[in-house]
């Protein structure tokens, strides 16, 4: 990069930077040929806790399938819910 990068303002909030940065080129203040690659293993994708009512028979089945699969109950629910949803897509 050629020309010299502006500097970054100082923000009081992050409400505020994402104002800024919403509204700038960031190649105007940084250069990002001297960037480097970074991994960042432990992220998670975000979730959002939902509330739904099932039949106590059909919970009930839901944790035996998830014990003899030793996952919790929830986990092997969103695995089903993942699995109808791609092979629903694909069947159109």
């Amino acid at each position: 990069m050629n020309r010299r990068s502006r500097t970054v303002p100082k923000f009081a909030t992050e409400a505020e930077e994402r104002a800024f940065w919403e509204s700038q080129d960031s190649t105007d203040h940084v250069d990002w040929s001297k960037a480097e690659k970074v991994r960042l293993p432990n992220l998670k994708p975000s979730s959002t806790s939902i509330s739904l009512r099932l039949p106590n028979s059909l919970l009930e089945r839901i944790k035996v399938a998830a014990g003899k699969r030793d996952v919790p109950y929830q986990s092997l629910i969103k695995i089903w819910l993942a699995e109808k949803i791609d092979t629903s897509g694909t069947q159109r």
